[in-house]
């Protein structure tokens, strides 16, 4: 394994661990009247998305010394991807300092987050 390899295997536990935050903090609101937007979410959002560039930064490199093991990345998922959690973070950023918030906002971060991660997943 390379260095390099190790960054982005690091860099993806980060990823993920930051997303499951988000998502954590989402649904800890699920019962609870009003609803509000944790400030974490946005120091999750931000924590994924800067994990996720990385990866996407080191994908070229890593590709390039070994082609089989890392392969060339979808570009339109990596930048369906990034526009979604921009608009969560857009969303959390306007919101997250009010006591209360629309449940439809509150439920479009939550939508997101979960699209998001299904693209991940299935993408």
């Amino acid at each position: 394994m390379t260095v390099l390899g190790l960054v982005s295997d690091v860099a993806l536990g980060i990823h993920i661990i930051s997303i499951i935050g988000l998502m954590a903090l989402l649904l800890m609101q699920i019962g609870k009247s009003p609803k509000r937007i944790h400030p974490g979410t946005f120091h999750s959002a931000l924590t994924a998305l800067v994990a996720g560039l990385l990866m996407v930064g080191l994908r070229t490199p890593l590709h390039n010394h070994d082609a089989v093991k890392w392969p060339t990345l979808n570009n339109g998922w990596v930048g369906t991807k990034f526009l979604i959690l921009a608009i969560i973070l857009v969303l959390i950023f306007q919101n997250f300092k009010k006591k209360e918030v629309k449940t439809s906002i509150w439920l479009a971060v939550l939508g997101l987050t979960t699209l998001n991660i299904l693209i991940a997943v299935f993408g």
